[in-house]
């Protein structure tokens, strides 16, 4: 008996070791993802006085339209800011962004620059390679006041939690500053895509253990099985359209296990109901034939 209740300690404690460093280890990864991602990074900035900081702020990363979509506000430096650390310019400056589609920002003398989405194209990417499709981006940006070229420096930062941005600035001697970068799925992307493939193979495994217990043991409907097995079936339906990023139908994800798991599944129930249609017929065909001698003729009790 003592041995029993010392290998249940042991088990106990072994279970709460097990947990501790499970929880240990996701808040690390948590502490890790939050201190890497969504920082402030500053590209190619100019070490002249005079120039123009340009804030940018991925704010949204749409690969179904090939869209990243960078929130730009401009600070001036030097002889161009009225004041340290001011955003009114002393004299005008306009700003292009060189994307699929050109777009202005014009600040006149004594004003601030309106901050501006602009857009830039993703390339070299399938939407469809769920969750480990990777696309690429570049856009340049420039400034002009009456002398000529203003330097132009950037100060990224990545706002959206479902992607990674990893940004690089080249600056060109015509004074286009160039930005390029490649845009990958986030690590707690990649940890629930991952968990909800092996979910989903689990819960279908298990239905199909649950079906052939039900067939060897000639069972016959039993419903709270059949109705778990169906509630199974949709369940990963709803499952598989909470997937983050929203994936579109036919992504590696659901070749890799959603289209398999509920082919199991419905293949399974269907099984399950067909085999227990025909136990149930047997088992009213053996009690029909056990009751008709009972409904026979009653025998005479005087005999020949």
């Amino acid at each position: 008996m003592r041995g029993r209740g010392r290998l249940r300690g042991n088990r106990f404690a072994l279970a709460l070791l097990l947990l501790a460093v499970l929880c240990s280890a996701g808040i690390a990864l948590y502490l890790n993802e939050r201190d890497t991602r969504q920082q402030t990074r500053e590209l190619a900035l100019p070490t002249t006085a005079d120039w123009i900081e340009l804030d940018l702020t991925a704010q949204e990363i749409d690969p179904g339209s090939g869209d990243l979509s960078l929130y730009v506000a401009a600070v001036p430096h030097g002889s161009l800011a009225d004041g340290p650390d001011s955003t009114v310019f002393t004299r005008q400056v306009d700003i292009t962004a060189h994307s699929a589609a050109s777009t202005d920002l014009r600040a006149a003398a004594g004003e601030s620059v309106t901050a501006r989405s602009v857009q830039a194209n993703l390339y070299d990417g399938t939407e469809s390679d769920y969750p480990f499709d990777r696309y690429h981006f570049e856009l340049g940006f420039s400034a002009t006041d009456s002398a000529g070229a203003v330097p132009v420096g950037l100060v990224f930062v990545d706002a959206d939690p479902f992607f990674v941005v990893r940004p690089t600035s080249t600056p060109h001697a015509s004074g286009l500053t160039v930005l390029d970068g490649r845009v990958s799925r986030a690590r707690s992307t990649f940890i629930l895509a991952w968990f909800m493939i092996a979910a989903m193979w689990a819960l279908a495994l298990a239905v199909l253990a649950g079906a052939e217990v039900l067939y060897r043991g000639g069972q016959g409907l039993v419903w709270p099985s059949l109705g778990w097995m169906a509630a199974t079936l949709f369940a990963l339906i709803g499952m598989r359209n909470a997937a983050p990023g929203s994936p579109p139908v036919g992504s590696l994800m659901d070749y890799v296990s959603f289209f398999w798991a509920e082919g199991i599944i419905a293949a399974s129930l269907a099984f399950t109901v067909i085999a227990g249609v025909r136990v149930e017929h047997r088992k009213r065909r053996a009690e029909e034939a056990a009751a008709e001698p009972a409904a026979g003729p009653a025998a005479d009790p005087a005999g020949p």
